[in-house]
């Protein structure tokens, strides 16, 4: 388990200097790992997470408690609590992960030159990874064990509401790193909250190979401003749901509801409601995310389908709510639903609803953002729905990866070239 150091007397660099260090030589070892090693490790670790779940949620008790006092808004607890079902869902991750395809090794490509030399690139791991994260506590096993199938070594550093709770995930799980002969430096968690610890990190050019933050939009602003290390993240999740003008309206009112109301504090969550000015009913829509608690803002044609929808201003076609809030417009027809979602998207997940499959192949070829689906919730943006046993982020940017970022986002390549004598003339 990772010890508390005093803030005080703390060398910030200093530390993640020597934890980078211990890292980069575990991963170096972990890196020659056969593929099955490295799922026999996440096996162990998965089994110690059910071992200790009762020490984990007490733990995390603890952290809701302390929250609590703290007014720490509902989004923000429930991403924050942990019960017995999330506590084997963590474990089941780990196991899922471990039963993934390996993908160091994998040729991408490969190639014979004129002059007989074989050519082909190889995935490899990227090497340390430091992941920033804030509230949820099951990041600081889905991290881990995707940055070690991935033949990563990982620094984590929690945020302070879940402190406890990621203490006693991080100790279970290097329990099942050790029982399994693996070095427990291969995954260590920050012994310090003190933000001048995630500064030491962005600044560790050449001990941290990437940072991957995920959290609100000030953490996530932070990296990218102060990062001297090469940054995988997205900034907000403004999902956008476009109902057709040919949508069946039973389909439209249950993914609309679902994709808002399931999860209101997940990055996937649709912020903002486009519905076609054609599509027949609209006011059924509305009606159903005021009868699921949902308040709505709407523009001057939405508030007109119903009295309880309140004025949207400017900031709401741009606000990620994360709660029981939703932004609606009428747009009129599928190319003004693709300008607004153009203007005002994260580029994280859109949706279209509809019948019509020649615009849901405009819609899917169109627009650009990171997810975009047709006849689906956005609630489905997520590494585990996608058949990636788990996420470590979300990525909005075009370089690297996109998407969920799982454990091929983890890797990159090198070129190995072969030869049988040959000088360049």
């Amino acid at each position: 388990m990772a010890t508390k150091i005093d803030p005080g007397t703390a060398d910030f660099a200093s530390l993640v200097e020597g934890l980078a260090l211990k890292g980069r030589a575990a991963q170096r070892k972990l890196a020659a790992l056969s593929s099955a090693a490295k799922a026999d490790a996440l096996m162990q670790s998965a089994a110690a997470i059910r071992e200790d779940s009762a020490a984990i949620l007490s733990a995390n008790a603890q952290d809701v408690a302390d929250g609590e006092a703290r007014g720490l808004t509902g989004a923000m607890l429930d991403r924050l609590t942990l019960d017995p079902n999330r506590s084997e869902s963590m474990a089941s991750a780990l196991e899922a992960v471990a039963s993934l395809p390996d993908p160091v090794g994998d040729i991408i490509d490969s190639s014979t030159r004129p002059n007989g030399l074989e050519i082909s690139r190889v995935r490899v791991p990227i090497g340390l990874i430091g992941i920033i994260y804030e509230s949820r506590p099951n990041v600081t096993a889905d991290a881990a064990a995707l940055c070690l199938r991935s033949g990563n070594a990982a620094l984590l550093r929690g945020g302070s509401e879940a402190a406890h709770s990621n203490r006693a995930i991080h100790a279970a799980f290097v329990r099942g790193l050790t029982a399994s002969g693996l070095a427990p430096e291969i995954v260590q968690l920050m012994p310090t909250q003190d933000r001048e610890a995630v500064g030491a990190m962005l600044r560790a050019a050449g001990l941290i190979d990437m940072i991957v933050p995920r959290g609100g939009k000030s953490l996530v602003e932070r990296v990218q401003n102060d990062a001297r290390v090469p940054v995988l993240a997205h900034l907000d999740g403004i999902c956008h749901t476009y109902v057709h003008s040919a949508a069946d309206p039973a389909m439209a009112r249950e993914i609309v509801v679902n994709a808002k109301m399931r999860r209101t504090g997940i990055c996937g969550a649709m912020e903002t409601l486009l519905i076609d000015v054609r599509f027949t009913a609209a006011a059924d829509l509305v009606r159903a995310l005021l009868d699921a608690g949902c308040e709505v803002r709407g523009d001057l044609r939405a508030q007109s389908l119903n009295t309880q929808v309140v004025s949207a201003n400017d900031s709401d076609w741009g606000t990620e709510y994360l709660g029981a809030v939703v932004s609606v417009a009428i747009v009129d027809g599928l190319d003004a639903a693709m300008a607004h979602i153009a203007r005002h998207s994260s580029n994280h997940t859109e949706a279209i609803i509809t019948d019509d499959p020649g615009a849901a192949e405009r819609f899917l070829a169109e627009v650009d953002s990171a997810i975009v689906m047709h006849n689906a919730s956005t609630q489905f943006a997520d590494g585990g729905e996608f058949g990636l046993g788990a996420e470590i982020g979300i990525a909005t940017g075009r370089l690297h990866a996109r998407g969920p970022v799982a454990l091929e986002g983890l890797t990159t390549y090198k070129w190995q070239v072969r030869g049988s004598g040959q000088a360049r003339p």
